[in-house]
């Protein structure tokens, strides 16, 4: 089973992409999901963040407080390599163990008699991570700054100062594109971004085949 990975910045669309290759048949495990999994209450984890950064990091009902957190951890850099410290060992664990053990796969319309050659390791910190050492290939979704922020802006509710410190934390756009494999554009109609899909989808099972 060969591990592809899937990038791009925060307002991309990755999870949109992920979704088109998902209908497909391609299992594809998102590394934002895990990273909620690791942390919900009873984890080790989420006792951890808690006697660091104290009460004000959960909720009444004992979940994390993801909104104070983020906006605590991208004011304060050490405080943010700390919790970086913390969670990505713990988060690339879980990764490798969901994409060693995905469900039965096939392709779309297939009678289900063999499985696709491939998973998707979604993951917006992929290449700022050592994650990228998972995955033989790398798909970045990409779009421009400016649409980034207002997606972001719109789907969170967050400032554009608040924007513009997680996009500083990220890779620039420019050096993603250059560490592709293939780039799907994510600011074209939603018709051209299927296509975009299913032609890399059929080039890859091509390739593995």
């Amino acid at each position: 089973m060969r591990i592809i990975g899937l990038t791009g910045g925060i307002g991309s669309g990755k999870s949109t992409v992920a979704r088109l290759f998902g209908e497909l048949g391609v299992h594809w495990v998102d590394a934002d999901n895990v990273a909620r999994e690791v942390v919900e209450p009873g984890q080790p984890a989420l006792a951890q963040i808690a006697d660091h950064f104290g009460a004000e990091a959960l909720q009444a009902d004992g979940s994390l407080n993801r909104a104070w957190l983020r906006e605590r951890v991208f004011a304060e850099p050490a405080e943010r390599e700390w919790l970086e410290q913390l969670l990505h060992p713990v988060i690339r664990e879980e990764l490798v163990r969901q994409l060693h053990n995905p469900p039965s796969l096939s392709a779309k319309g297939n009678s289900g008699d063999y499985p696709l050659p491939y998973v998707l390791l979604v993951s917006p910190l992929l290449l700022e991570t050592n994650q990228h050492q998972l995955v033989e290939q790398l798909i970045v979704v990409d779009v421009p700054e400016e649409v980034q922020l207002e997606r972001t802006m719109a789907r969170d509710a967050n400032t554009r100062e608040q924007v513009e410190r997680i996009m500083a934390a990220q890779l620039g756009r420019d050096e993603r594109r250059a560490r592709a494999s293939a780039i799907i554009d994510n600011n074209r109609p939603l018709d051209n971004v299927e296509l975009q899909v299913c032609e890399l989808h059929n080039r890859l099972l091509a390739e593995f085949s």
